[in-house]
């Protein structure tokens, strides 16, 4: 299965996010542009997938990047890569951002009239997407991460698991009864 590169990450001159993350530990500023650059729009995707959210997917890639400067120091190689790194400190603040009160997907806003010639087929993707997104937001944390990062980031088994922290075989359960959770809530209507 193929996802996303969380392996060692290169640009064109060849230097690697290992590289970078080392000179990015002793204050390089050249160093962490580029690594926000390689990496800042998938941060930015990520979150969005998790917050429902762009201004706060925007906030937490941001505050992400920002905490990967001031930790570079305590990353280490040998135990993760960056990318499975990042990701968890993305994860983490879209969690925190979630549990903050007063939160409120954007879904809730309600969309702009459109326009388009095939107004109802555009409107019934929006209602089923709609349905999914809200059922994806009241499955627990840990559930949606792992839907979030296996099914909507593209990762494998084996990265989405590195990313939260936890076995495959643990990470494969938690995939398994958040789809579950999902089945039923779309299946059972219980998804306005």
């Amino acid at each position: 299965m193929s996802g996303p590169p969380v392996i060692e990450a290169s640009d064109s001159d060849g230097e690697g996010d290992d590289a970078l993350m080392g000179r990015v530990a002793g204050g390089d500023a050249g160093a962490f542009d580029r690594l926000a650059a390689r990496h800042m729009r998938r941060a930015v995707a990520l979150a969005q997938r998790m917050t429902g959210n762009p201004s706060d997917a925007d906030e937490i890639a941001q505050e992400a990047f920002l905490r990967v400067w001031q930790h570079a120091g305590r990353w280490d190689g040998g135990r993760a890569a960056f990318t499975t790194w990042l990701y968890r400190i993305v994860m983490n603040l879209a969690i925190d951002r979630g549990r903050r009160p007063g939160w409120s997907p954007l879904e809730e806003a309600g969309d702009l009239p459109d326009e388009a010639p095939d107004i109802v087929a555009r409107i019934a993707e929006r209602q089923t997407a709609l349905r999914v997104n809200r059922a994806l937001a009241a499955l627990p944390d840990r559930q949606r991460a792992a839907v979030v990062l296996f099914h909507q980031e593209g990762l494998s088994l084996r990265q989405a698991a590195e990313v939260l922290a936890m076995g495959e075989s643990a990470f494969a359960s938690l995939l398994a009864r958040a789809r579950a959770a999902l089945k039923t809530a779309l299946a059972g209507g219980d998804v306005p």
